[in-house]
């Protein structure tokens, strides 16, 4: 079952440094943008992932293709993406030992959740971290 509790969403907002967000804009009022944006501000560094922007720059971060062309770890997936396209994305996560996957508000995916889980792996669903930090108060620690 995906993580809903207060106090395990602020451990894994607390903890996460790097993460992926997977199905990044370019365009400035999309909500993926400003999750990035935001996520930045915060002093987390956010990888955009885009297949369609691959080899970009996006706030000053290199756009990838997939999670699997990241050359480094990351600590959690933050999928933007229809439910009907996590799957693969999850599956990736799964694969690459990706600790926590973020769904965000909106995105459905129960038996990619399971799967998940049953690997190991934390989930959160339908939420989102620009608006779960203010709400718990998370602050990074350095």
């Amino acid at each position: 079952m995906p993580l809903s509790h207060p106090e395990q969403i602020r451990r894994i907002l607390e903890s996460v440094r790097t993460l992926a967000l997977v199905g990044a804009s370019d365009k400035p009022h999309r909500p993926s943008h400003e999750v990035m944006a935001y996520l930045q501000g915060r002093g987390y560094r956010v990888i955009p992932v885009n297949p369609k922007l691959a080899g970009q720059t996006l706030r000053g971060e290199t756009v990838y293709a997939s999670l699997a062309d990241i050359p480094e770890p990351v600590d959690m997936a933050d999928l933007f993406l229809a439910p009907v396209r996590t799957d693969a994305v999850i599956d990736q996560a799964i694969n690459l030992k990706i600790p926590v996957i973020w769904m965000q508000i909106g995105v459905l995916n129960e038996s990619g959740a399971a799967r998940a889980e049953a690997a190991g792996v934390s989930v959160v669903m339908d939420r989102c971290p620009k608006q779960e930090i203010p709400r718990l108060g998370v602050s990074l620690r350095k």
